[in-house]
């Protein structure tokens, strides 16, 4: 790989990488669609990893193949060859997305995604996501629109997965800095025709409400969004420490007396911490409020069906999750 002098851009990508980097020698492992953000993160380990005395020693990505659209293998390849170009070591995995997935195709390619991450770096790596302040500003407001509470409005965390072992370098990072960023280090990349569909929520956001909300309430509103989402995260997580004593152990029932008597800020997050446990993906404000219905408001009714071909019914005075019968859908995305 040719040295370049690193300009402005480059230059806060590489801060970003560097200041999340581990001091002792675990691997880095990038996962890298080939989009300007996670091409970014890899060129800056690359950087690093060359650099007298930085880590990572090696640099490696992942690229997933999701296989959703006509010449995928191609494009993954093409990816691949970008990123061996710059000094980084690639594998690629192709994954299966079960397109009629009851929750939904991103959420399915989410979790093909993550399960291949997952084996491909190992429990030892740390795996580095492109995610930036931009994609945590459409994070926020679909969170907003989701009603489900200050978790949501929370975003996405910096760290994440057992360790952490997940990281996103690039949450204080504008999306326009990973683009210029390419452009100074002369890299190719590749835009997924999907970012532009707008079939997907996300993708609206990107387009039309955040503009429309720039052009009404003036600049600064990705930036606004993302503190909002810090300091959400900070009483979320506070909220969530109180609650956690109060989970059952994954795959144990949730006894209704836990959740009687207790405010409403802890019991919720109890009785959406336990649904997440068991597989159900983002459970929205009205998915939970059903639920606690088996709780405050108990008169013999059936069970309620929730995302992903999950129902909760209660039994004796616990709430049991299990499988929706003939309905087909995946388990919420793990994290390793």
């Amino acid at each position: 790989m040719a040295r370049r002098a690193l300009g402005p851009a480059g230059l806060q990508i590489v801060q970003a990488v560097r200041a999340v980097l581990p001091a002792d020698d675990r691997p880095v492992v990038v996962a890298c669609s080939g989009g300007a953000d996670s091409m970014a993160v890899a060129r800056a380990v690359a950087q690093l990893a060359r650099s007298g005395g930085s880590r990572p020693p090696v640099a490696s990505a992942v690229v997933i193949d999701h296989g959703l659209q006509a010449g995928s293998a191609e494009v993954a390849l093409r990816v691949a060859e970008r990123l061996q170009a710059i000094g980084v070591e690639v594998r690629i995995r192709r994954v299966q997305v079960a397109a009629d997935s009851a929750d939904g195709l991103e959420a399915a390619a989410r979790r093909a995604r993550y399960a291949a991450l997952c084996e491909l770096a190992g429990p030892e790596s740390l795996v580095l996501l492109g995610h930036t302040l931009d994609d945590q500003a459409e994070t926020v407001l679909l969170g907003l629109a989701r009603g489900s509470g200050t978790r949501s409005l929370a975003g996405m965390p910096a760290a994440f997965g057992a360790g952490p072992r997940f990281l996103r370098p690039l949450l204080g990072v504008r999306r326009t800095t990973t683009a210029q960023a390419c452009r100074e280090w002369g890299l190719d990349i590749w835009s997924d025709p999907q970012n532009d569909d707008p079939s997907f929520a996300r993708v609206r956001v990107r387009r039309n409400v955040l503009p429309m909300l720039e052009a009404e309430l003036g600049p600064g509103i990705a930036e606004a969004l993302a503190r909002t989402a810090a300091i959400a995260r900070q009483d979320a997580d506070a909220l969530d420490e109180i609650a956690a004593p109060l989970l059952p152990a994954v795959g144990e029932g949730l006894a209704v007396s836990v959740l009687r008597g207790t405010p409403e800020a802890i019991s919720a997050r109890v009785l959406r911490g336990w649904l997440i446990a068991g597989g159900v993906d983002q459970p929205s404000y009205a998915h939970l409020r059903a639920v606690q219905a088996l709780v405050n408001d108990w008169h013999g009714q059936a069970g309620i069906d929730l995302p992903g071909g999950f129902r909760v019914t209660r039994v004796e005075g616990v709430l049991r999750l299990g499988r929706t019968p003939h309905i087909v859908g995946g388990a919420g995305a793990r994290i390793c």
